[in-house]
C-alpha cells in the first residue's frame, strides 16, 4: 500500500525518476510497517513470588535427614527475553525466561554440610555437589558468627539484613525457573547435621541444653525435632528404644537399661505396712486378646532417598488387629525391622506383671533397673516404684530375651539418575543442503554435548565483532552424538558404497551409542554424519570397547562434499547429524568471523568456537562432474561436463534435475603448460577449445592444458572441476 501511494506521489513530482525513488521508499515503509510481527512466547503478567508465612516452626536437625525448607526471603521474578529465528521470511519468536533469588531456612541448629537437593521431587543437586539447573548457591551453616549474605544485602540494604546467626540456611542466586513453571519449586534438602549416626541419648541431652546426661547408646541415622517439649521427644523415641530417666542427685540421666541385675533377698519380700502384711510377690497376667498380632513402625529410609518406609513384626496368637508406631527418624530397613520385633516382644512379655514390697534399704533402686526375684525365672525391669511410709513398692515387667536380627527388604526405589553435568563441547557446522529445497542463506548449525553423560544443555551466545559484544540466542538443542576420529579415513569413490575403508571414532561419553542402518534406510538419509568436512553415511557401527565405535559400509562425499574425501587425518571432529540435536543459527549471524560461546552449568571457562570464514556450503553450487573430451574433424576440442543441482536429491528416471540457481553459468579457466591462464564464461555445460587456440599454445611449447570449471550461482561459486588433456 505504501509503495503504491509513494509511487503516485513520485510520478507527480518527478516523472519516471521520482516514481522509482518513491517506489523504493514505499517498499522500505512496507517492510517496516507491514512486515510480519514477532511472535510472543509464553510470558508472565505477575512477577511477584510467594514466600513462607510467619509462625512456621524451624526444625532442629540431627544426623542425616531430608527436610523441606521454608522460603524466608525472595526477590520478584526477573524476566529475560531472547529472540528465536524461525527461518527467512517468517516472524521471529520472543522467548521469555525467568529467574529469582531466594533464601531457604533449614535448621534451628548448626549443620555440617548439604548433600542432594530435590525440586518438585526432581533432583536439583547431585551427591557430588553439581546442580542440574543453573543457579548460584551459598550455604550458611548456622554458626553464631556467620556473616550477612551479600545477595540479600544488595536488595534489602545491610541495615535491613539479618545474618540469621545460629540458623542454617541456603541462598539461591538467579535460580532459573523455566523447568518449574516459572515459579520457585518445592525444595527438599539432604542435610547432615553434626555427627552421623547419632545416639538417641545425645539427641535428648543436646535439646535439654546439657541438663540431661545420657547413657542411651542406640544409634539412629537422623532425627528431626519440630517442637520444644523434651518429654514428647523422649516419649517418641521410647516407642522404638526403651528409655528411662534417673536422678542421681546431681543431674537427670536418660538411659536404656540399668546395670547388672540386682538380686532381691527373699527375706526382704512382703514388708508390712500399717500393721498388715503384704504378699511376697503379686503376679498378674493380662489377656492375650489385648495384644496386637502385628506391630508396624513407620520411618524414613536413606536408601530410598529418605522416602517413608514401613517394617512390621508378627506373632500369632494375639488379637487379630495391628498397631502402628511412627518414628520420625532416618534409619535402615534392618533397624526398623529390629525395633518392630523388639517392641512386639516387649508387649507380649508385658502381659505378665509383678509387684513386690521392699524395705527402705532398697532406696537406691531406680526405674529401669533390673532385678531377679527368688523363685521366679528370668530378669525383671522396674517399670515404676512408689515410696510410702518407708516401704518401696516395685512394679515389675519381665525383660524379654534378645530379639532375632532379621534382614529386611526396604522395597523398590525408583531413584533418579544422579550424573554430573560436566563441561560442554560445541561444534559449529557449515552445512550443505540437506533437503530437496535449495537454501537461500548460509546454514550454520550448532551441535553440543557434554564430556559426561549427565550433560543436559547450555546457554548460547553469539558475536560478530571478535567477541566484543555477545547476544543471547537461547539454549542448545538436545545433546548431539559427538566424537573424534581415532585414525584417518582412506579415500574412495563417491558413487559406490565404500566397503574397503572404515574409521574408528571415540565418542564424547559412554552414554552415547551408534547403530547401523539397512540400505533402504541409508537411501532415506539415515546415519548422516560429518567427519572433518566430509558428509558420510554409515551402514554398520560396531563397538570396539570403551567409547570407541568402528564405522563401515560407508557412503562417501554426500551432498556435494566430494572434495573433502581426500586428506582425512586422525583427530577430526565427528558429529551425527540429527534434526533434534542441531540448532540452526539465525542467518543474520552467519557471517565471516562469527563466534559462538556455550555456557553450561559446569563450564567455569566457557568453550569458544569461532568460524573465521563460513564458506556457505548451503548456497554455493556444487562442482560439475563427469568431464568428457571429444576431438572434432576441424581440430577443435569439445570439453563437456555434467552440472549438478542443490535441489531434487531423489533419483528420477528420464527427468533432469532442476538447476537450483536463477540462471546457468560457468567460469572456465584454461591454463596451458608454462603459459598464462585465461578465463571464459559459458552458459551451457560445454566449451570449444578452438584449433587456432590449440596451435597457439603448442607453438608456445605447451604439451598439455588444464581446464578448471566452476558453476556460478547467485550466492557463490562452486569448487572447481579440474581436467588436464594433452594437445601435442
Amino acid at each position: 500500500m505504501a509503495t503504491l501511494v509513494f509511487s503516485v506521489v513520485g510520478r507527480l513530482v518527478g516523472g519516471g525518476i521520482g516514481q522509482a525513488i518513491g517506489a523504493v521508499i514505499g517498499n522500505q515503509i512496507d517492510q517496516r510497517l507491514l512486515a510480519p510481527k514477532n511472535r510472543e512466547g509464553a510470558r508472565l503478567g505477575d512477577f511477584s513470588v510467594q514466600s513462607s508465612s510467619y509462625g512456621a516452626p524451624i526444625p532442629k536437625l540431627f544426623g542425616a535427614v531430608r527436610v523441606a525448607g521454608s522460603v524466608i526471603w525472595a526477590t520478584d521474578l526477573v524476566e529475560t527475553r531472547s529472540v528465536q529465528s524461525n527461518g527467512k521470511g517468517k516472524p521471529k519468536t520472543n522467548i521469555y525466561s525467568y529467574a529469582a533469588s531466594f533464601a531457604v531456612i533449614l535448621s534451628a541448629r548448626a549443620v555440617s554440610r548439604i548433600g542432594r537437593i530435590w525440586a518438585d521431587g526432581n533432583l536439583l543437586r547431585g551427591a557430588a555437589g553439581d546442580f542440574k539447573t543453573q543457579t548460584g548457591f551459598t550455604l550458611y551453616y548456622g554458626g553464631e558468627d556467620q556473616a550477612i549474605d551479600p545477595v540479600i544485602a544488595a536488595h534489602e540494604g545491610i541495615a535491613n539484613t539479618s545474618a540469621y546467626r545460629g540458623v542454617a540456611y541456603a541462598v539461591f542466586e538467579d535460580f532459573q525457573l523455566g523447568d518449574y513453571g516459572n515459579r520457585i519449586p518445592s525444595l527438599s534438602f539432604e542435610v547432615f547435621a553434626d555427627e552421623t549416626p547419632v545416639s538417641v541419648g545425645k539427641i535428648i541431652s543436646d535439646l535439654s541444653g546439657g541438663i540431661v546426661d545420657h547413657a542411651a547408646p542406640t544409634l539412629i541415622d537422623g532425627f528431626t525435632v519440630s517442637g520444644d517439649s523434651i518429654r514428647s521427644i523422649a516419649e517418641t523415641l521410647s516407642g522404638a528404644v526403651p528409655l528411662s530417666f534417673v536422678d542421681d542427685d546431681h543431674q537427670l540421666i536418660v538411659r536404656e537399661a540399668g546395670p547388672a541385675a540386682i538380686s532381691i533377698d527373699a527375706e526382704m519380700l512382703g514388708t508390712e505396712t500399717r500393721g498388715r502384711s503384704a504378699p511376697r510377690i503379686s503376679v498378674e497376667r493380662g489377656s492375650i486378646l489385648a495384644i496386637p498380632e502385628t506391630l508396624s513402625i513407620g520411618y524414613y529410609d536413606a536408601a530410598r532417598d529418605y522416602q517413608p518406609g514401613l517394617q512390621s513384626a508378627r506373632r500369632d496368637g494375639g488379637a487379630r488387629r495391628g498397631a502402628r508406631f511412627d518414628l520420625p527418624a532416618t534409619i535402615s530397613a534392618n533397624a526398623a525391622k529390629r525395633f518392630a520385633e523388639s517392641r512386639l516382644t516387649e508387649i507380649w512379655a508385658g502381659r505378665l506383671r509383678a509387684k513386690v514390697r521392699l524395705p527402705w534399704r532398697y532406696l537406691g533402686l531406680r526405674a529401669g533397673d533390673r532385678v531377679t526375684l527368688p523363685g521366679m525365672a528370668g530378669v525383671w525391669r522396674i517399670a515404676s516404684l512408689l515410696l510410702e511410709r518407708m516401704v518401696i513398692e516395685l512394679d515389675l515387667v519381665p525383660v524379654s530375651g534378645a530379639s532375632i536380627v532379621n534382614v529386611a527388604d526396604p522395597g523398590r526405589s525408583l531413584s533418579q539418575s544422579d550424573q554430573a553435568h560436566g563441561p560442554t563441547r560445541i561444534e559449529l557446522i557449515d552445512l550443505p543442503p540437506l533437503s530437496d529445497t535449495a537454501p537461500r542463506d548460509t546454514v550454520l548449525a550448532i551441535a553440543a554435548a557434554g564430556v559426561l553423560p549427565g550433560w543436559r544443555r547450555a546457554a548460547l551466545l553469539v558475536s560478530n565483532d571478535g567477541g566484543q559484544n555477545w547476544e543471547d540466542i537461547g539454549q542448545t538443542a538436545a545433546p548431539a552424538v559427538i566424537g573424534t576420529s581415532v585414525d584417518a579415513l582412506g579415500t574412495a569413490c563417491a558413487g559406490l558404497v565404500d566397503r574397503r575403508n572404515f574409521v574408528d571414532v571415540r565418542l564424547l561419553n559412554a552414554a552415547m551409542i551408534l547403530s547401523g542402518a539397512t540400505d533402504a534406510r541409508l537411501l532415506a538419509g539415515a546415519n548422516l554424519a560429518i567427519l572433518g568436512k566430509e558428509l558420510i553415511q554409515f551402514g554398520r557401527a560396531t563397538p570396539r570397547g570403551g567409547d570407541i565405535w568402528r564405522l563401515s559400509d560407508l557412503l562417501r562425499g554426500r551432498r556435494g562434499t566430494e572434495p573433502a574425501i581426500a586428506g582425512h587425518a586422525a583427530g577430526e571432529r565427528f558429529v551425527l547429524l540429527e534434526t533434534e540435536s542441531l540448532l540452526l543459527l539465525d542467518p543474520r549471524f552467519a557471517r565471516p568471523g562469527v563466534s559462538v560461546m556455550a555456557v553450561g552449568i559446569a563450564d567455569d571457562l566457557a568453550p569458544l568456537l569461532a568460524s573465521t570464514a563460513p564458506i556457505g556450503a548451503a548456497i554455493a553450487p556444487f562442482s560439475p562432474v563427469h568431464p568428457s573430451v571429444s576431438h572434432e574433424l576441424n581440430g577443435d576440442i569439445l570439453v563437456r561436463w555434467i552440472r549438478r543441482s542443490r535441489e531434487g536429491w531423489a533419483w528420477r528416471d528420464d527427468v533432469d534435475a532442476a538447476i537450483g540457481e536463477e540462471s546457468e553459468q560457468y567460469r572456465i579457466t584454461l591454463t596451458p603448460q608454462g603459459g598464462t591462464a585465461r578465463s571464459f564464461t559459458e552458459v551451457l555445460p560445454h566449451l570449444v577449445y578452438l584449433a587456432s587456440e590449440r596451435a597457439t599454445d603448442q607453438s608456445a611449447g605447451a604439451a598439455f592444458v588444464t581446464f578448471s570449471i566452476s558453476q556460478i550461482g547467485q550466492h557463490g561459486v562452486s569448487a572447481p572441476l579440474s581436467l588436464t588433456i594433452a594437445i601435442q
